[in-house]
């Protein structure tokens, strides 16, 4: 017995296995404490001493719950530093001053927003605002509205019914936006790609209308309401017929053939090769060719006229005639939104635009050089230097610059009230182009960016005016400013394999394009400079898109 105790004493008195020597285990003699299932563990669980957030009538967690803080005015303190806000926003600014002012501020010292629309205790669905933000998001984006203008059309959106925790994000084909309801509160989230692209300032102009309307203070707009007027405006139609549309394509190519020099007889040529093209990119969209293709085909027949009259040794301007059909193409428009979202720091979507604006300008150049390639194989070298000796005839090309710019807005699609303000734009910028082109024997380059800049800085003026969006104001304008006869002129080169000259030419022109929308950009900031902003008495007080010294 006593050797069996012994024994026994020398187990006990073993190490047991590595779970009895864990550094969790507690020691010997202490009695660990019960744990209770149900005590979250979370790092977002509710601290203790912090009273447990007010459950709204919607299940919990449910994206279509409304919003805890939907009252401005019980809303919980906001963070403020000690200086106080950078800015207070003054309800007579403009919307688009007043959200770009707050995006551009830092989300912890961004204000509480104004009570505006007094709705049910309630307050709307969280997950019907989100959709009707990005809804009215798309119909700016894909009207080529900038990306900086269109998160603050939906920013204002957002605030207007309550969700002031919201963070909207655009590229070139994805809208989205976050809603955090608090801090302790799982972040809401929505999407939305755009598809499908369409021109049509008269839609663009009905949206920043109704985005008005909702940020307005004076009247109250409900969700309800704000649904219906969106689905009016999508189911619109165009201001303008197809055959309305080429016509004023034909107008276009016209007007910019007598530009740069051409005659009566230029001027039918090109007006029908550039409906001739028209006509052929709309069967190309009908059979659902890409865009790069129907800029291929559209190219062609102005440039098959233009050669056809060389041929015949008709005693013309047959180079006026192809410049013509390319005024008629450039994309200018998608030039000016690519430039100005990489000025205001949105480069994924700046690149993408740019990216497609290339796209289109290669498929111009494919479907010109092919016609003139054929045209050198058939006939005589046309001199190249002669499509750049233009005529100055000051009365008929300012006559000629508002007919492109008055045909140039109603291709855009927009409102009738706006066709005149634009036409008389576009006819004092070519004005100042010509003043300092050909009378002060500016560069070219330059004379460019100073005309644009006028067309930005009174565009901007005109749509803070009416409270709209400036792209019915300075897109038609920057018309005849097109490098149209620079991009002709190094295709004509190329063709005759004359390539270090011709590739030359075309990056001047790419040159004049970037000056249309530098210019453009520039002074539609300047305009701002002398308008009341959000908070600031002066421009230094005015905060930039980012910083721009490295860090």
């Amino acid at each position: 017995m006593a050797e069996g105790e012994g024994s026994g004493g020398t187990e006990d008195r073993k190490p047991k296995s590595d779970e009895a020597r864990s550094a969790f285990a507690p020691p010997a003699g202490i009695e660990p404490e019960p744990v209770d299932e149900d005590q979250p563990t979370s790092e977002f669980a509710v601290p203790e001493g912090v009273p447990e957030p007010a459950a709204g009538p919607g299940p919990e967690g449910s994206a279509f719950a409304p919003p805890a803080t939907y009252s401005a005015q019980h809303s919980p303190p906001a963070y403020t530093p000690g200086a106080g806000f950078p800015v207070s926003l003054m309800k007579e600014s403009p919307w688009q001053d007043r959200m770009r002012t707050m995006l551009r501020m830092p989300v912890d010292v961004r204000p509480v927003p104004e009570a505006v629309h007094k709705h049910a205790e309630s307050g709307p669905a969280v997950g019907r605002v989100l959709d009707l933000t990005l809804r009215i998001g798309e119909l700016l984006l894909a009207g080529g509205e900038g990306a900086e203008d269109v998160e603050a059309a939906m920013f204002a959106v957002a605030r207007s019914y309550g969700l002031d925790r919201c963070e909207p994000t655009v590229t070139f084909t994805l809208l989205s936006i976050t809603h955090q309801p608090s801090l302790v509160d799982d972040p809401i989230s929505a999407s939305r790609t755009v598809r499908r692209r369409g021109t049509d300032y008269t839609r663009l102009a009905a949206v920043y209308q109704l985005v008005d309307d909702i940020s307005a203070h004076e009247f109250e707009l409900s969700l309800e309401e704000a649904y219906r007027r969106l689905a009016e405006i999508r189911r619109n139609r165009h201001p303008y017929p197809s055959w309305v549309l080429t016509a004023a394509a034909g107008l276009l190519a016209g007007a910019a053939s007598t530009l740069v020099g051409g005659g009566v007889l230029v001027f039918f040529a090109a007006a029908i090769g550039a409906m001739l093209g028209d006509r052929l990119a709309w069967l190309c969209a009908g059979r659902g060719l890409p865009e790069f293709y129907q800029f291929v085909v559209a190219a062609m027949p102005p440039a098959a006229i233009g050669v056809a009259l060389k041929l015949a040794e008709i005693d013309v301007r047959a180079s006026a005639v192809i410049t013509g059909g390319l005024f008629a193409l450039l994309p200018g428009r998608a030039l000016v939104a690519a430039v100005q979202d990489g000025l205001t720091g949105f480069y994924i979507t700046a690149s993408a635009r740019l990216l497609e604006v290339m796209y289109l300008f290669i498929g111009i150049i494919m479907g010109v050089l092919v016609v003139l390639y054929l045209g050198l194989q058939l006939g005589p070298s046309p001199k190249p230097e002669e499509v750049l000796q233009i005529t100055q005839r000051p009365l008929i090309q300012i006559a000629a610059s508002m007919v492109l710019v008055f045909t140039f807005a109603i291709l855009l699609q927009q409102e009738r009230s706006t066709v005149w303000i634009v036409t008389l734009n576009g006819g004092v910028a070519w004005v100042t182009f010509g003043a300092l082109h050909y009378a002060g024997g500016i560069p070219p380059v330059p004379s460019t960016a100073i005309a644009a800049g006028l067309v930005g800085l009174f565009g901007q003026l005109f749509s803070r005016y009416r409270f709209a969006s400036a792209l019915p104001y300075t897109t038609a304008a920057i018309g005849p400013l097109l490098p149209g006869s620079a991009t002709y002129y190094g295709l004509l080169l190329i063709a005759e394999n004359r390539l270090n000259e011709g590739l030359g030419s075309l990056v001047n022109a790419a040159a004049i394009a970037l000056a249309i929308a530098i210019g453009v950009n520039l002074g539609s900031e300047t305009s701002r400079l002398f308008m009341r902003i959000p908070g600031a008495a002066s421009a230094a007080k005015r905060r930039a898109a980012k910083r721009t010294r490295g860090f």
